[in-house]
């Protein structure tokens, strides 16, 4: 797994990374039965951000009639580069090199007959010319196009499961280096996390599993002038799917923008997370929530999608 993060950081660590060199990259692996896409964003200030859509089916798929479900890795960020301000790949690059170096092993996999039994669809946007934004305690990294652009480019209705992968290191909430996974978020609502994905993430990384915290305005829309940790719950407010973020963290606070912060082993623990949480996904032996308990929990309280929304406006 960490040959693929290692090609996939050093096409992001320049100012000429796109979507064009990185889908070749994909289409190296030699799935010839998977899709890769490829669509440029432009934003305000003349910026503009590739996003880049990878499709690969499973032997039971709903793409080819099968009932297994479809799991959805998304790769989040603001962008790979801050240039001109700063030179270099930036921590905030890590969830994208992390989405894409999993989507590689997945492709070089289903090349050599490992397919997974689920469609498994992984979307994630580049660029090496994104802003900056202040944000407490340590900056971030801002995006040529907006959140809701993001979500309307990386969140699909096919997505029965979603894994959201973002560097989550500008924080002094999460004192941990490696990785963490969230509270499941569902409508709405934060559920109590994952024994499944608990599981999964001790498996992975050979250690206890570390479960970070959110808060409520963490699960709502980006513009409605409240603090997120960052951006890693976005995609929850775009779908009805359960969403499980998964954060690269460090034990200190790390700016968004900062370069040299990015840590190959790291990046590659998420990575392979997602991969193992499709191989279970898609056969059926995991689950991202408790769907009688949530049924039971909406009929006592009622829907909470009002949270997927901005809210009440004066």
């Amino acid at each position: 797994m960490l040959r693929y993060v290692i090609d996939v950081v050093e096409m992001l660590d320049t100012p000429k990374t796109s979507g064009a060199s990185l889908a070749e990259f994909l289409r190296s692996q030699g799935a010839e039965n998977a899709e890769i896409m490829v669509k440029t964003i432009e934003g305000e200030e003349g910026l503009s951000t590739d996003f880049v859509r990878v499709f690969i089916p499973g032997s039971r798929g709903k793409s080819s009639g099968g009932s297994a479900p479809t799991l959805g890795i998304i790769g989040r960020l603001g962008g790979a580069g801050a240039r001109p301000e700063r030179i270099g790949f930036v921590s905030d690059g890590d969830g994208c090199a992390a989405a894409l170096s999993a989507a590689a092993k997945l492709l070089n996999m289903s090349a050599q007959g490992d397919v997974l039994p689920g469609d498994v669809i992984i979307t994630t946007h580049v660029t090496g010319w994104a802003p900056t934004e202040p944000h407490d305690p340590v900056p971030f990294m801002g995006s040529p196009v907006d959140m809701e652009t993001m979500n309307d480019f990386e969140v699909e209705p096919e997505m029965d499961a979603i894994v959201s992968i973002d560097t989550t290191k500008g924080n002094r909430t999460i004192n941990h280096r490696g990785i963490a996974i969230s509270p499941t978020v569902k409508s709405g609502y934060i559920l109590r996390p994952s024994e499944d994905l608990v599981s999964v993430t001790e498996t992975v990384t050979g250690v206890s599993a570390v479960v970070f915290p959110l808060a409520t305005q963490d699960i709502t829309p980006y513009g409605n002038d409240l603090h997120h940790v960052n951006s890693i719950l976005q995609p929850a407010v775009a779908t009805d799917a359960p969403v499980v973020g998964v954060a690269i963290t460090t034990a200190v606070p790390v700016a968004g923008c900062a370069t040299g912060a990015s840590h190959a082993t790291d990046i590659e623990l998420a990575s392979r997370f997602a991969i193992e949480t499709a191989k279970y996904f898609g056969a059926g032996q995991i689950s991202f929530y408790d769907a009688d308990q949530f049924a039971h929990l909406v009929n006592l309280y009622g829907e909470a999608t009002h949270l997927q929304t901005l809210g009440r406006t004066k």
